[in-house]
């Protein structure tokens, strides 16, 4: 798929982190609650970087014309961060990664691989991968200018280890496949 868009591109497959896809979430220090994930990009990932770039070089572009007063300013913000140097928590998943946090203040559109809407939010989660849709755009405000990339709607193409939490179920218990009456089960407890 491709669009006429400079600014707008679909990013992926990326690993997706705290994820508020279906219910809207503030975040420390944050007010408004928005629908929100983080996307993880491996630093080999040329293709993907590539993307981003050439969309955040497209909201600098607007930046200029629109915002701020016809030269790129020196100071300019950008959303893509290192893992390695700055990782959000100490999960080793930001090793060899960049992330960049992505919202919005509606619900994003949420499909598989098969562009069926998704409803269930337990499908996508922290550990996931996802192509995902997004939009750069400058901004200038409170003294802070740059270019920021904001979320449109997430695809998701496979599971993954998830991030945080207890983890799945599956992967704690084995199978009971030996147990077929009560007497089993009694036997197993230790009566």
């Amino acid at each position: 798929m491709t669009t006429n868009q400079p600014t707008k591109a679909v990013i992926g497959p990326v690993r997706l982190c705290f994820v508020h896809l279906f219910e809207p979430h503030a975040f420390d220090g944050q007010t408004e609650e928005k629908y929100s994930c983080m996307i993880l990009v491996p630093k080999d990932d040329k293709k993907n970087l590539a993307k981003i770039k050439k969309i955040q070089e497209a909201a600098i572009e607007l930046g200029v014309k629109t915002k701020w007063g016809g030269k790129k300013p020196a100071n300019l913000k950008t959303t893509l961060r290192d893992g390695d140097a700055e990782p959000p928590t100490d999960g080793e998943e930001f090793e060899g990664c960049y992330f960049m946090n992505l919202s919005r203040r509606s619900a994003p559109g949420v499909v598989d691989g098969r562009c069926q809407r998704i409803t269930d939010p337990t499908e996508v989660y922290s550990g996931c991968y996802a192509n995902v849709s997004v939009n750069a755009f400058p901004y200038k405000a409170m003294g802070n200018v740059g270019v920021s990339v904001g979320l449109n709607h997430v695809q998701k193409v496979r599971d993954g280890e998830p991030l945080g939490g207890p983890g799945r179920a599956e992967n704690d218990f084995e199978p009971l496949d030996d147990l077929e009456d009560e007497s089993d089960f009694d036997e197993l407890l230790g009566f």
